[in-house]
């Protein structure tokens, strides 16, 4: 069929009370094509995301793109169960503490590309070629101008500091992007002092971590705290919004990007990695290359309000609206996964729940 069209139905949907093992899975078919002009994604990213890319991919390549939805960990489980019989090719997901123990798991093939390996900067993959970064959050400090002096700000260490006692809100020590940070800070600290940095920020909680990012978000717009961690592209969302109660609470927080005299703000990627039992490893290469390249990338800047892993592309008015350039803590990618152990046995020590 020449027409490009857009065929959604749901697979299944597994949903466990109070975990975060949601299984949500659809298939994308974004147009017919023989068998052999596919590729299958396993995607822990929303697949509305995805689209418009995807189907620039399939226009560019004619090949056929399909894909299974669903969080990061019960996706690496389904392959794990699978096995050689699995239809993954491409496992793509946030946060490189998950490529990494997707690697460790003995999930992903290794794979050599001159050409990925120079659109994708070195400290933003893999350096035995197992998974690649192809877009960049930060997460940062979010506040009340309100309630906030900016020159109260500086350091993700500053954080732990008594000033803010009883005044800040986050999320879980389960979620992957609190673990991500603190291995960073584990890295530039060492553990004795991510520790210690660790158990002051838990006395600084106005209350006990709940919710995601834009649950903290909302409770410091609500006067529930007055700082928080967040990843930049929640406030993004926010701001493109349909909805007017979004955007009237993206005018009641603001963006700080901390350690900017030091290191630079702490990063992190949604990435992408080549399946070990891919029956399509070739076209999955060519996926991987096609998202790192640079038409995918200005549509990933302007659809999510992430930054690119190239500095030649733009980024949207939005993201330019919080201060772009920003200094980046170019830290390799991969220690985030090195360290995430680390962090878990610290954020369990110190009782950040």
């Amino acid at each position: 069929m020449d027409k490009l069209f857009v065929n959604i139905f749901l697979l299944s949907s597994i949903i466990f009370t109070g975990s975060s093992d949601i299984l949500q899975a659809e298939s994308y078919t974004l147009h017919e094509s023989t068998e052999s002009k596919e590729v299958n994604i396993y995607s822990a990213r929303k697949a509305y995301l995805l689209k418009p890319i995807l189907k620039a991919f399939e226009k560019d390549t004619g090949i056929k793109v399909n894909i299974i939805s669903g969080k990061s960990k019960e996706l690496q489980k389904r392959i794990e169960r699978e096995g050689t019989n699995t239809r993954a090719d491409v496992l793509l997901t946030v946060d490189a503490g998950n490529l990494y123990i997707a690697k460790s798991k003995d999930l992903l093939k290794k794979i050599y590309s001159k050409k990925i390996n120079t659109l994708i900067p070195e400290y933003l993959r893999d350096q035995d070629g197992y998974w690649y970064g192809l877009s960049v959050r930060s997460r940062v400090i979010m506040y009340n101008p309100k309630k906030v002096n900016l020159s109260d700000l500086s350091t993700y260490e500053d954080m732990a500091n008594k000033k803010w006692k009883g005044r800040i809100c986050v999320r879980s020590s389960g979620n992957i992007y609190n673990q991500s940070l603190l291995a960073s800070l584990i890295y530039h600290l060492g553990e004795k002092k991510a520790k210690t940095w660790a158990k002051n920020i838990v006395h600084n909680f106005s209350r006990k971590p709940k919710g995601n990012d834009r649950t903290q978000m909302t409770s410091v717009i609500l006067g529930e705290c007055d700082i928080t961690l967040a990843n930049t592209y929640y406030l993004g969302k926010w701001m493109s919004s349909e909805k007017d109660k979004d955007r009237k609470y993206a005018k009641q927080i603001a963006v700080y990007f901390p350690n900017q005299s030091d290191r630079g703000a702490h990063i992190n990627i949604s990435g992408a990695a080549v399946v070990k039992y891919s029956k399509n490893s070739d076209n999955a290469i060519k996926l991987i290359t096609y998202l790192a390249g640079d038409k995918a990338q200005e549509l990933y800047a302007e659809a999510n309000h992430e930054y690119p892993i190239r500095e030649n592309i733009n980024v949207s008015n939005i993201v330019k609206s919080w201060g772009y350039p920003f200094k980046q803590d170019k830290l390799s990618a991969a220690q985030l996964g090195k360290n995430n152990r680390k962090a878990v046995e610290i954020f369990d020590k110190v009782n950040w729940q």
